[in-house]
């Protein structure tokens, strides 16, 4: 045996004292660093290990026996260095000169210019698994060769065992530690439910939690802030905090602007500040007086309750670093813990505030709308209102569905009350509701109600139309109006007497007759495909048809004198007579805007009148009344000449309080469509 192999095996002999005298790995590789150049060639000596969850290479520690430091840490796809191709094939790799290498550039690159020219990479591999790679490095070219390769397998069997036994002991103790780790948390938690259950006070509860955590996490501040999304402010709800100033108390509201509480509340996740210089960084009053106590970590967990950021919890600490990666998730299982108290404590206090309020509002909605202001007799003895009348009494008794169509302005709410004061229902509610004064995106709440939570700005509970009119009557004005996705619920809820509100599972079964009105042409919307047939039919059982005051000029004179008594009752005014020339002339007009507008005229005409007579400006009234002689004009030419001249005289403003939609009694969008179908436009210039 010659010299050299001789001393190959006692490097063999070292490395096995080596492993049996040093635990430690990166201690082992300085040692093989130190001792194998004896042998062979060596200037690095690099220890690889194959991250199963990454599916990656990690350089775990690197020797230099020349002026470099140790590092680790890298981490690298396998196919991307030479150590990740010598782990998936378990075989040496040895490359005598780096200048001739095109794999891996990046890797040779770095190699080179730590002025490697030449390595081998050995295979650690036991029994049980593929560990890793053991690469040694020369500043030489062809400092290795193939019996070297065969040495170095030897010198990688025994460090692959050496390995193992520091993974498995390394597991076992982070095992061991986890497990005291997590007893020790549910301990504590299991403490923090007791106490949740034994003290009904929010504040009693959060004080034993402060003192339960302070036994795990150091902390010396503890406080707990209610989150007002409107305001967009904290209200301090309970402090456990011995240096309190005086002024940090109770009920305390400070805005939700640049402090950690903020970042946790708007994200809904956890945020730690855990060095001062960060800390610092945060410019709200509250952390400013912290620091000023010498505090210089904090812990700001959010508190969630139906996805929703209710409030936070806050930690402080005068250490630095007291709140760690590995004391996150037990904080936020705290924090999960008084948020569930702080739901119920809400719920409970809002339950008690609105039992009551619920109750009053019903019985306050009941009669409100059972004496709301409004002509409580229909006025008039025309031939077209009698017959309307009869229609009226025969399907009042029964609680068929009543579709109530015409123009606007013709009184359509009133025959909807006088339906229901017939019917067997005029003991309970009647609910109106315009379908057309509810934005879109509100009306289904409207309808149905909707649950605490169910939407941005759902801050509590709300009974819909329908909840509040069961075993009454609703009212849907402008039922046209309905957007198609929500029809459908509106058919269920007409067949089936049963719906769900927003944000809830449970199904609420009523018992309410429907009265619908509308002013459009149902039958074309449904042709045009932006009305459900079904639907439809479903509000078609017994149609009615309000007559226009036009084609009920004799009953004129009676609304007139009936206005102007109402009117000039309530300002105070005596008004005995009203001209007949006046009933002449206001009989004579085609009221496009129907009683409403005549009303309208009435009162404006009250409040100019001076005296017992009523004065009314038949000026506004001249293209109808001005010549008996004047041929007979069509109701497409009177309707059309009105709208201009009220066009006119709001200068074609159509939209807001003083234009030509509001004077006419219309809605904007009811007054377009008129124009267009009459031809009207704006002229030019």
């Amino acid at each position: 045996m010659s010299s050299h192999e001789h001393a190959k095996y006692v490097a063999l002999l070292d490395v096995a004292e080596a492993i049996a005298s040093h635990s430690d790995l990166s201690t082992l590789i300085r040692h093989l660093a130190s001792c194998l150049p004896k042998v062979i060639v060596t200037d690095f000596l690099a220890l690889s290990l194959y991250d199963a969850e990454r599916h990656a290479m990690r350089l775990h520690t690197l020797q230099a026996n020349v002026q470099a430091d140790v590092i680790g840490g890298h981490v690298l796809a396998p196919d991307e260095l030479p150590a990740g191709l010598v782990w998936q094939t378990q075989r040496p790799l040895l490359v005598p000169d780096l200048s001739q290498e095109l794999r891996w550039p990046n890797v040779i690159r770095m190699m080179r210019e730590d002025g490697i020219q030449s390595f081998c990479y050995v295979p650690l591999t036991t029994a049980a698994r593929r560990l890793g790679v053991l690469g040694f490095g020369s500043l030489r070219k062809r400092a290795f060769e193939e019996c070297d390769s065969t040495f170095l397998m030897q010198v990688g069997k025994q460090v692959a065992v050496a390995v193992e036994n520091a993974l498995n002991r390394e597991a076992a103790s982070l095992s061991k530690q986890e497990a005291e780790r997590q007893r020790d948390r549910f301990r504590l938690l299991l403490r923090i439910t007791n106490a949740m259950v034994s003290k009904l006070d929010l504040r009693e509860v959060f004080h034993a939690v402060s003192a339960t955590v302070r036994e795990l996490v150091p902390q010396e501040y503890t406080c707990l802030v209610l989150y007002d999304e409107t305001r967009q402010q904290f209200r301090l709800r309970a402090l456990d905090f011995q240096d309190n100033p005086g002024w940090l108390f109770e009920g305390f509201v400070a805005d939700a602007v640049d402090s950690p509480a903020t970042i946790a509340v708007s994200t809904k996740r956890p945020v730690a500040i855990n060095h001062l210089k960060e800390l610092e960084r945060f410019g709200h009053h509250v952390i400013r007086m912290l620091l000023d106590k010498e505090f210089k970590s904090m812990c700001a967990l959010p508190l969630l309750s139906d996805d929703r950021a209710i409030g936070c919890l806050t930690f402080a600490s005068r250490q630095e670093e007291a709140f760690p990666e590995s004391s996150i998730e037990f904080l936020m299982e705290v924090a999960g813990q008084i948020a569930l108290a702080v739901a119920n404590a809400l719920a409970y206090q809002e339950i008690t505030e609105l039992k009551n309020k619920l109750a009053e509002e019903k019985l306050y909605l009941e009669e409100e709308l059972r004496t709301e202001q409004g002509f409580e007799n229909i006025i008039g003895d025309s031939k077209a209102l009698k017959q309307l009348l009869k229609q009226v009494e025969v399907v009042a008794p029964t609680d068929a569905t009543v579709l109530i169509q015409g123009e606007t302005g013709t009184g359509k709410e009133l025959i909807a009350r006088a339906i229901h004061r017939l019917s067997g229902r005029k003991e309970r509610t009647f609910v109106k509701l315009n379908c057309a004064a509810i934005p879109s995106g509100l009306l289904e709440s409207e309808l149905f109600g909707h649950e605490r939570g169910a939407f941005t700005g759902a801050i509590s509970r709300k009974v819909g139309r329908f909840e509040l009119a069961d075993k009454g009557t609703i009212f849907l004005d402008e039922v046209g109006e309905i957007p198609l996705e929500l029809q459908s619920k509106l058919l269920r809820v007409l067949q089936e007497q049963e719906f769900e509100r927003l944000g809830s599972t449970r199904t609420i079964r009523v018992d309410v007759r429907l009265i619908a009105a509308t002013n459009q042409d149902l039958k074309s919307l449904v042709d045009a495909k932006e009305f459900r047939s079904d639907l439809y039919y479903r509000l078609n059982v017994f149609p009615v048809t309000m007559p226009p005051l036009r084609e009920r000029r004799e009953d004129i004179p009676s609304l007139v004198r009936y206005f102007t008594q109402q009117y000039a009752g309530r300002m105070k005014k005596r008004i005995h007579t009203v001209p007949l020339k006046t009933l002449e002339a206001l009989s004579r007009y085609a009221w496009p805007g129907n009683i409403r507008e005549l009303e309208n005229l009435v009162e404006r005409s009250v409040i100019l009148t001076k005296g017992t007579e009523l004065q009314v400006q038949l000026g506004e009234l001249q293209i109808e009344v001005s010549s008996k002689t004047a041929p007979t004009a069509t109701l497409h030419e009177t309707e059309r000449e009105h709208i201009l001249g009220i066009l006119r005289e709001s200068k074609w403003v159509v939209a807001g309080s003083d234009g030509a939609a509001a004077k006419l009694g219309l809605k904007r969008t009811t007054l377009l469509s008129k124009m267009k179908k009459l031809g009207i436009s704006r002229p030019l210039g």
